[in-house]
């Protein structure tokens, strides 16, 4: 993932720590400050993004492989994948990106891939950091003092998400992300 042509980050961390409610603030930070920013999910479980009685879910449950809805207001793809065992890899979902639209993509989910990482943790959760283990985790944010040991990463203040979002500015400042504004 080196050679991504855009600043990318991860975020890590246990089910229940409340990823999506910081990433809906962070991203709502960063576009408010002009940053064009993308966002790859990864879904444990099957998931739709149309229903029964929708002409898009009744043409892809005819057979088509891949669903493309277009509007003036969005455009969503749907891909059938052939083998339904394997997981994808972020490589190939980042293919969907419109890059040229975008300067920062953040990646919930994906955490076997390397990609820098911010791991978010909270006291009250009883479970281990991460971040021993995966060297692609850059910082943590949590809700308490923590001694990194070895490992040299950088500590957020998981409640404060002008902290988290400065730190990714200055995280990748060789990439568009650093001169943007």
């Amino acid at each position: 993932m080196n050679d991504f042509p855009l600043p990318i980050i991860g975020f890590c961390a246990y089910s229940g720590i409340g990823k999506t409610t910081l990433l809906t603030k962070l991203i709502s930070l960063l576009t408010t400050e002009g940053i064009r920013v993308g966002v790859v999910k990864h879904a444990h479980h099957d998931f739709d993004t149309d229903h029964p009685g929708k002409d898009s879910f009744e043409l892809r449950h005819a057979g088509g492989s891949q669903m493309l809805v277009a509007s003036r207001r969005r455009t969503a793809l749907i891909v059938e994948h052939k083998n339904p065992l394997r997981e994808p890899r972020l490589a190939d979902v980042l293919t969907n990106l419109r890059l040229e639209d975008l300067d920062l993509v953040l990646v919930e989910g994906f955490k076997q891939e390397a990609i820098p990482k911010i791991e978010l943790h909270r006291s009250g959760m009883n479970r281990p950091l991460i971040f021993p283990s995966d060297t692609n985790v850059v910082a943590i944010a949590c809700d308490y003092e923590i001694d990194p040991g070895n490992h040299p990463v950088a500590t957020l203040d998981i409640n404060n998400i002008q902290q988290i979002c400065l730190f990714i500015r200055q995280y990748m400042p060789n990439k568009r992300v650093a001169a943007i504004r």
